[in-house]
């Protein structure tokens, strides 16, 4: 038996076949040209027929991932045909008399260390892009087609790495799963595999030799390990966790339409995290009670410039329809720290955790912040909207708030366009400030969204970004627990309902410890939302101060 150890990339076990997809890399040679303007256009050409090719990938994703993962297929798009990228490749034919495949491998090569030596993970990821969009270019300047083989029935896939392109064109009535020897479980690719519900794992390190070709293989992409030819009592365990896992599957499902109560009669909501209209496909099959945090910043991150009134409108009346009167908390504008948006030219800074960053950018530049309001106020009529405002640390923030609401009420009523008046409104307490005053925040807003992973840095002093300091960022260390009761406790105090909308919110190990501390809400990524239901329902909460003694 041969074990390979890499990253879980996506859940779930695959008992099947080895398929070794051997690399269709077309040999890139430098050739000297005559006619530079000639190659220009054919590259030009390549490039075209590239950008046809992506969007059929798109409408193919569309309909198999959801537009959320389909996006990727429009960001390639746009890559493809980025100026920059574009004036490098025909320079360099120009400069150098290079044949067009050679001068797109070394602008190819040169973008991909540009994205791989930046410190944010996000850029680095784009490294894949660019070598997945060169790549196509390539192909399609060499006239080459990469060779069909034939798969044997319950395939896992064997690559050096797989690009969002292959991923989304694996058949998926012969492969159950791959294994790839690069890549990462925050990678496209990843991300793809599960939401197509592949077990995958990535970044084994380790090429299979050509002999393993047609071996029985195992894939366990929960804990990211790979089987190959395993023995008769690894078979049998793998084989017992997959029925389990198949079960588990059936039972959450019949788990849909069930209140979130516990054994001894104590309910709770039980919201989704989402991050745009794209995701209220997933919500809706979940069986979400409502949507808990709508991050509105990714309006702000999917745009080239600034978001205006309209097109605000129109996205937060179209989730509010979607949920049919169930309960929407949007946050408003969230960006600074680890989000950065170019259009809104914000300084660097040493430390962006603790600086120029969400609401005190809105408070700053009312500009902004008054064209969210008036979008969100419009659609408040068309649905139970609950509006949140992220980072607060003062009584003055809020007051300033409510000034900035009642000029955007009163410009509305002016102007004749109905809204809400009552519309919810509530804070994030994400901060050691926000919890110590808690209780006179609590009296200026209807509800408290307990955010967790801020508040887990802040507290700690611990930056959440910095995998040094995983060890001692600890979410569940007893400071952090007894905030968040601090929280609870004051906000039933003073009339306030409170959720817990950060990573903890879906931890099953508290959800004990949060039903005993009364809280009223927890909202979750939408596939976080049966097995929490499943943990409320098995649950009996007794003995309050017992459970709370035991944890804090």
């Amino acid at each position: 038996m041969t074990v390979l150890h890499g990253k879980g990339a996506s859940g779930g076990i695959a008992i099947g076949v080895v398929k070794i997809q051997f690399g269709n890399e077309t040999c890139i040679k430098r050739a000297h040209i005559e006619n530079a303007e000639a190659e220009i256009e054919r590259f030009r050409l390549a490039k075209e027929r590239s950008l046809t090719e992506l969007k059929e990938l798109y409408e193919k994703a569309l309909g198999e991932v959801g537009e959320a993962n389909a996006r990727i297929f429009e960001i390639h798009q746009m890559m493809t045909d980025d100026e920059d990228y574009t004036e490098a490749i025909e320079n360099l034919i120009l400069s150098q008399q290079v044949n067009a495949e050679y001068a797109v491998g070394v602008t190819s090569d040169n973008f991909a260390e540009m994205f791989s030596s930046m410190d944010d993970d996000y850029m680095k990821e784009r490294a894949a892009d660019v070598c997945d969009i060169s790549s196509r270019l390539i192909k399609n300047l060499s006239g080459s087609v990469a060779k069909a083989s034939l798969l044997p029935e319950n395939a896992i896939i064997f690559a050096k790495d797989l690009t969002p392109s292959e991923t989304v064109q694996l058949d998926k009535d012969k492969i159950i799963g791959f294994c790839t020897q690069q890549g990462s479980k925050n990678s496209h690719t990843s991300i793809l595999a599960r939401t197509m519900g592949v077990p995958a794992v990535c970044a084994t390190e380790t090429e299979l030799p050509p002999e393993f070709d047609g071996a029985e293989a195992i894939i366990d992409g929960s804990f990211g390990t790979v089987y190959i030819n395993p023995t008769p009592d690894i078979r049998e365990k793998m084989i017992v966790r997959q029925n389990e896992e198949i079960r588990r599957k059936e039972l959450l499902q019949n788990l849909k339409g069930k209140e979130n109560i516990t054994q001894n009669g104590q309910k709770i909501n039980l919201y989704a995290n989402i991050g745009g209209p794209s995701d209220l496909g997933e919500v809706l099959a979940n069986d979400a009670g409502g949507i808990g945090l709508f991050r509105s910043e990714f309006l702000y991150l999917e745009s080239d410039d600034y978001p205006g009134e309209e097109a605000q409108f129109q996205c937060y009346k179209k989730v509010l329809e979607c949920m049919h009167g169930k309960k929407v908390i949007v946050r408003t504008l969230d960006i600074g720290a680890d989000k950065q948006i170019d259009y809104f030219h914000l300084d660097n800074e040493e430390n962006p955790a603790l600086g120029y960053r969400a609401i005190r950018i809105c408070l700053t530049r009312t500009d902004i912040f008054k064209t969210q309001l008036r979008a969100l106020y419009r659609a408040s009529v068309y649905g139970n909207l609950g509006i949140m405002f992220p980072m607060i640390i003062s009584e003055e923030e809020i007051s300033e708030i409510k000034e900035i609401i009642l000029q955007v009420k009163s410009e509305l009523a002016n102007a004749g366009i109905p809204f809400n008046p009552d519309t919810e409104i509530g804070i994030m307490i994400e901060t050691p400030a926000s919890v110590m005053i808690s209780d006179i925040l609590a009296k200026e807003v209807d509800f408290f969204s307990i955010g967790t992973n801020d508040l887990t840095q802040y507290t700690l002093a611990a930056d959440r970004q910095n995998p040094k300091l995983d060890a001692f960022c600890d979410p569940h260390h007893k400071a952090i627990l007894r905030m968040i009761k601090i929280a609870v406790d004051n906000a039933h105090k003073n009339g306030a309902w409170v959720g817990i909308c950060g990573e903890l919110a879906a931890d099953t190990s508290l959800t004990e410890l949060f039903l005993a501390m009364g809280v009223d809400e927890l909202s979750v990524s939408p596939a976080s939302i049966l097995p929490l239901r499943e943990k409320i329902r098995h649950t009996s909460v007794k003995d309050r101060r017992e459970i709370i003694n035991k944890f804090l």
